[in-house]
């Protein structure tokens, strides 16, 4: 997503030179490279602790471009005088039904992927300090930061439908659903790209950790893995240099950055990875881990209710993961490997 909207505000800025006339077709794979290359470089940041910086800046830059996504849609219908799109949603025709069912359960998978936080968890609450307890904590923090996060994505999708009806782009910063003010529309995207630079930082760390904890208690004599060189730095404390944590995690970046070149389709990856991601780690695992907590009996009223929501979300995610693959599918037919220009 960091270099659709890294792309956008190139794309923007040619609209706008030339008057909305030159279709300004540009190439996605320098973008994806100068991503992948800032990452090498965050990615050297030892502990999830040491990011907490880069986490608020990334808040900050969601509320940002959030907020103009929103501002931008409400504009959008006061100036149509009529609110475009129906209750059922985009209308046959348009697209066919089979087209409107997986684009509906790939939309799931979207919506998943937004709530796979989960992961994390307990990576933050790690930090956190009490008193008051960090269980406490961390539960104020999910329930504001939950009805917050849903609370702008209903009201921008919802007023990106209102403003464009059927012809809504997949992405508003970026399908060029807007044009104007091309400038807000950068500041927009430049908060985008900023944001997920810090959020692929806050979803990896925890990978990072994970195998280079097992790595050093694999092999706790291995020098490659558990010496570290200490390197000066003007005007801050020594960095300790790591070679395990510098090619383990120079080599993550670069495949990842590989894939995305080589699968840069953002709506429908987005799908299947929330559509994998979410019933194991966001529902099944967490319901798991409650049930056991609290002793709940089998086959009493709660247990009913969880399992009853398990099974649901895993539909959920099943019905995701059909859409958004069969999204890719369709979009591997007219793709040519490398060769992605929009």
């Amino acid at each position: 997503m960091a270099i659709a909207m890294s792309r956008a505000i190139k794309r923007s800025n040619c609209f706008h030179e030339s008057g909305e006339k030159n279709p300004c077709h540009i190439s996605s794979n320098p973008y994806m490279i100068g991503f992948g290359i800032t990452q090498l470089l965050f990615s050297q940041i030892p502990d999830f602790d040491q990011i907490w910086w880069l986490s608020i800046v990334a808040a900050v830059m969601s509320f940002t471009y959030s907020s103009i996504g929103l501002g931008l849609g409400v504009a959008k219908v006061a100036d149509n005088g009529t609110i475009g799109g129906s209750f059922t949603g985009i209308s046959i025709g348009t697209v066919t039904q089979a087209q409107k069912i997986w684009r509906s359960f790939q939309a799931l998978g979207n919506i998943a992927f937004a709530y796979s936080f989960s992961i994390i968890l307990i990576e933050i609450q790690d930090t956190v300090k009490s008193p008051p307890s960090e269980a406490k904590t961390m539960k104020k923090a999910t329930l504001i930061s939950t009805s917050v996060t849903t609370l702008f994505y209903m009201l921008c999708g919802c007023m990106g439908y209102a403003a464009f009806g059927d012809r809504s782009p997949g992405n508003l910063l970026t399908g060029f659903g807007f044009y104007n003010p091309y400038w807000l529309l950068d500041i927009a995207n430049a908060a985008i790209v900023i944001h997920l630079v810090g959020a692929y930082q806050v979803y990896c760390q925890p990978l990072f950790a994970f195998v280079e904890k097992y790595a050093a208690e694999k092999w706790p004599e291995n020098k490659l893995i558990a010496k570290d060189i200490k390197i000066p730095v003007p005007f801050f404390p020594p960095y300790n240099l790591n070679l395990f944590r510098l090619a383990w995690r120079s080599g993550f970046v670069i495949l990842t950055t590989v894939i995305s070149m080589l699968l840069p389709f953002f709506n429908d990856v987005v799908g299947i990875l929330g559509a994998f991601g979410f019933w194991p780690l966001t529902v099944y695992f967490p319901i798991e881990m409650y049930t056991a907590q609290k002793k709940i009996e089998k086959w009493s009223s709660r247990w009913i209710c969880l399992q009853m929501l398990s099974v649901a979300c895993l539909i959920i995610s099943v019905a995701a993961a059909a859409g958004s693959i069969a999204g890719v599918v369709l979009d591997l037919k007219v793709y040519r490997p490398f060769k992605t220009s929009y």
